[in-house]
């Protein structure tokens, strides 16, 4: 019986409901499912106290590089 089997698990969750209690383990896991809502909730937010910077339509303007003019070559044959 390794660590990875659907037994063991089982096993120890009938344990745990056994130890805890059914009320109590069913109030732990409604607090973590209201932890998760506060969360995403919250990074929701967030999220609309920012503004937008993406700008659809328009490809960003290349970037222009000044250089000196160059002496002409003189070839020689």
């Amino acid at each position: 019986m390794g660590m990875g089997s659907i037994w063991h698990w089982l096993v120890l969750g009938l344990i745990a409901i056994l130890l805890l209690g059914g009320g109590r383990f069913s109030n732990m896991m409604g607090d973590v499912a209201k932890g998760i809502k506060q969360f995403k909730k919250g990074m929701s937010e967030e999220d609309e106290d920012k503004p937008a910077t993406r700008i659809e339509g328009k490809a960003a303007p290349e970037p222009t590089v000044q250089r000196e003019a160059e002496p002409a070559r003189e070839e020689k044959l």
